[in-house]
């Protein structure tokens, strides 16, 4: 027979046992939503949404214009707020969190992001904005943070561009300095959106060889990558969702998701799929 003082060491035995498994899952969850829906003047721009992320996946996000990418990044980022459903955000539930906070832990790459950026800054100074999450270098940066802003910028072979004032780099330069910019707080998320837009075939490979340096790196952030082009999910992307008029269409393993059927379905057109040294590439039949 078991004597109490064993009996209790074998209970606390598998209660620490179980305790380590929740902890391990809530470790490695990134992101959760729940019943996740966003309406406005009447109208669903998001509904239904259920959707995880756990760590380790890079996740590539598909959908035509106006079909609620930009605003579900902005629900993740904490920017909005759902209507109804629950978010959950490297381990931190909306409603319960500072959400100025949660954003320090995220990096954003947009285009949109350009038209913010003061032009008569340089480059370097860009980036060293990064780590205080400001439109502007407002504070005075280590000598700690200098280095890491030139690390990054050799990393991304920008060191010639270091003094070079932002408005006279080209489109692509611009986006790889931004892109260096969302770095340097050392995101635990790092969200791209739509960052190959205006660039072209060179910069757009230059800059998405840059992104899988990035997920090649030790302590990578988890990546969102959104598109409306599916010639750019990277093998690195090995979960894709499709979203198409604010819903969820499919979502899951990226080979088991782009197919011609799925595609042909979500884009309610006949589409022919392949794929290429391990990139997708889809044709329309008209």
């Amino acid at each position: 027979m078991l004597t109490n003082f064993t009996f209790a060491i074998l209970f606390a035995s598998v209660f620490l046992f179980l305790f380590a498994l929740i902890m391990k899952g809530l470790n490695t969850l990134i992101l959760q939503m729940e019943n996740v829906s966003l309406m406005r003047d009447g109208s669903y721009i998001l509904q239904n949404i259920n959707w995880t992320v756990q760590h380790g996946e890079h996740w590539a996000i598909i959908g035509l214009n106006g079909s609620g990418k930009t605003t579900l990044l902005k629900i993740i980022s904490g920017y909005m707020l759902p209507s109804k459903g629950s978010v959950t955000v490297l381990g931190k539930r909306f409603g319960n969190y500072d959400l100025r906070e949660l954003r320090k832990s995220i990096g954003w790459v947009s285009i949109s992001l350009h038209e913010s950026l003061y032009g008569n800054e340089s480059a370097e100074e860009i980036v060293l904005s990064g780590k205080f999450a400001s439109i502007g270098l407002y504070e005075t940066p280590t000598k700690h943070d200098i280095y890491r802003a030139n690390e990054i910028l050799e990393l991304f072979g920008c060191s010639s561009l270091q003094k070079r004032n932002y408005s006279t780099l080209s489109q692509g330069e611009k986006q790889k300095i931004i892109l260096a910019r969302a770095l340097m707080g050392s995101p635990k998320i790092l969200i791209l959106d739509e960052p190959c837009t205006g660039l072209d075939l060179f910069a757009r490979e230059s800059f998405l060889s840059l992104i899988q340096i990035i997920s090649n790196s030790a302590n990578s952030p988890t990546i969102l990558y959104v598109s409306h082009h599916i010639e750019e999910i990277l093998p690195l992307f090995k979960k894709t969702l499709l979203l198409k008029d604010g819903t969820i269409h499919s979502a899951g393993i990226t080979k088991e998701i782009l197919t011609n059927q799925n595609l042909s379905n979500f884009f309610r057109r006949s589409v022919e799929f392949s794929w290429t040294n391990e990139r997708p590439s889809v044709h329309i039949n008209i």
